[in-house]
């Protein structure tokens, strides 16, 4: 396993990690779960990502569940968090980016997860109901207190993120140190248009999710969704919705074909051509199975067989490479 810094922190994360969203607690049950996260770990996996929200808290318990059962040095991982849905409460001091909701979501990860302080905590969404200030503040407070390491923020535009740091930069506070968002071969503005300023200005970091589409890019759907597929869930229908299109299918099957060529899964093709960007700090893999997991966990070393050929290749069978956004 490779590691790579977060943004210009020097904190380093595997090169591939291991998320929970939809699977923990929900999905699969806890003896898959744990075998899961003791073979991401025994691959070099450092990160695991989590938050309040997935399956409305559940998922952390599994999670705490496992890190107090496998006992693995506390100095040789990495958890994360993230605040604005809440774990399913309805009021609107249990949702949002104020200082409450901030700081009392903090407290009950940590409860959850069963550990003194998170490594990574993010802003899941936007608030646009809290002034940044307050939010800036409050992570920067939590750092102080030593109850949280980084924080930063998911699926915000540039401009948001800029405005906090800009509020960091003015007071004199720990800005955000990474961005999650959503990156694969279907989804680039992000990663290779917008947020190239906030790399060169302020070098921020990224965790990015859903690198192979939601499934789309293993090619699974070619021939249709079967009944135990979990897009299938009523829960999922916005993701069905938008990702199971004729479009999007015909270019996974042509992917498909070039990953065959190279003699790597499409999966791999996807994330290894995720891990080809320089400013992906890690690449969030998720599974329901071991098997699933290790196979994709091989990624890392199909990189080397995505030359400049290859690359050209991939560009021209999605052919949807982001406009560079304007300075």
């Amino acid at each position: 396993m490779e590691y790579r810094r977060l943004g210009r922190s020097g904190l380093q994360l595997s090169e591939l990690s291991f998320g929970t969203w939809i699977t923990f607690g929900n999905q699969i049950p806890y003896p898959t779960a744990k075998d899961l996260f003791v073979a991401a770990y025994d691959a070099g996996v450092n990160f695991f990502d989590n938050a309040e929200v997935y399956a409305h808290g559940e998922s952390e318990l599994v999670m705490g569940r496992i890190l107090s059962e496998v006992g693995w040095s506390r100095d040789s991982y990495t958890v994360s968090s993230k605040v604005f849905f809440g774990a399913g409460g309805k009021l609107p001091t249990q949702r949002g980016l104020h200082r409450k909701h901030v700081v009392e979501a903090c407290h009950q990860a940590l409860e959850r997860l069963r550990v003194d302080y998170l490594d990574l905590y993010f802003c899941h969404r936007p608030d646009k109901a809290t002034p940044i200030e307050e939010t800036v503040w409050t992570m920067h407070q939590l750092i102080m207190q030593g109850k949280i390491l980084y924080w930063g923020t998911s699926e915000w535009s540039a401009e948001e993120i800029m405005d906090a740091q800009r509020v960091a930069d003015q007071h004199h506070l720990i800005g955000p140190t990474m961005e999650q968002p959503q990156y694969n071969l279907l989804h680039r503005e992000k990663m290779e248009s917008e947020f190239l300023r906030l790399f060169e200005r302020i070098g921020l970091g990224t965790t990015i999710w859903s690198p192979l589409a939601s499934g789309i890019l293993t090619n699974k759907y070619r021939d249709g969704l079967r009944d135990d597929f979990r897009l299938n869930r009523d829960e999922l229908s916005w993701l069905k919705d938008r990702n199971v299109v004729d479009e999007k299918l015909a270019i996974a099957g042509r992917l498909a074909d070039l990953a065959s060529e190279l003699g790597i899964t499409p999966a791999q093709l996807s994330i290894a051509w995720c891990l080809k960007n320089p400013h992906v700090s890690t690449v969030m893999l998720g599974a329901t199975r071991v098997d699933q997991l290790s196979e994709n966990l091989k990624a890392a070393e199909a990189v080397a067989l995505l030359t400049p050929e290859v690359m050209e290749r991939i560009e021209g069978i999605v052919g949807n490479k982001p406009e560079l956004a304007p300075y």
